[in-house]
């Protein structure tokens, strides 16, 4: 995310208003020097979250935010295009939202069963006991679905494969850039 922030846009030089939701510890300090008041961070249960809040129903005004980063997070969510609509409430129509989800790359489309509620049965089917859902190749038109429009990016083929290799880059991840 941080090379992606660097070379494919101007969040380093600008100053945004930016919601992290279920903010990454190895991020925190960075935007927060970098943004001071305007890096608000958010989370249902995390310590290290400026604001509580359930991701279904974000507490702030509709174009708020000329970003938000939401990693990790909607496959763990019960209705994720609830969620992916609160986000774009939030984003301003010229901002820009980054939503990575954990990915199979070998499932055409998303998986989710409802009925698998057994942890032991979850990290099975879905990578993770508290998982939902695993996203298949169809992710990015599963956040098309919430009414974004989305910007493929692949990191790796603007890197290459040996500096993306040098920096251990998952080889298959897609970044997906969501506009409104």
């Amino acid at each position: 995310m941080h090379l992606f922030l660097k070379t494919e846009t101007d969040f380093y030089t600008s100053n945004p208003r930016v919601l992290h939701v279920a903010p990454e510890y190895c991020f925190i300090d960075r935007f927060e020097k970098h943004l001071g008041e305007n890096y608000i961070t958010a989370d249902i249960e995390s310590p290290l979250a400026k604001v509580k809040m359930d991701l279904h129903d974000i507490p702030f005004e509709d174009n708020s935010f000329d970003v938000v980063f939401c990693n990790h997070v909607l496959e763990h969510v019960n209705d994720d295009v609830r969620c992916m609509q609160e986000i774009r409430r939030v984003l301003k129509p010229d901002g820009f939202a980054l939503c990575q989800s954990p990915q199979r790359y070998d499932l055409e489309t998303t998986y989710e069963d409802a009925s698998i509620t057994d942890p032991k049965e979850r990290e099975i089917h879905f990578l993770q006991d508290d998982h939902l859902r695993i996203y298949g190749r169809d992710f990015g038109k599963q956040l098309e679905k919430s009414g974004f429009t989305v910007v493929p990016v692949n990191i790796i083929e603007k890197l290459g494969t040996t500096e993306s290799n040098r920096m251990s880059l998952p080889l298959e991840e897609i970044i997906y850039m969501c506009k409104k």
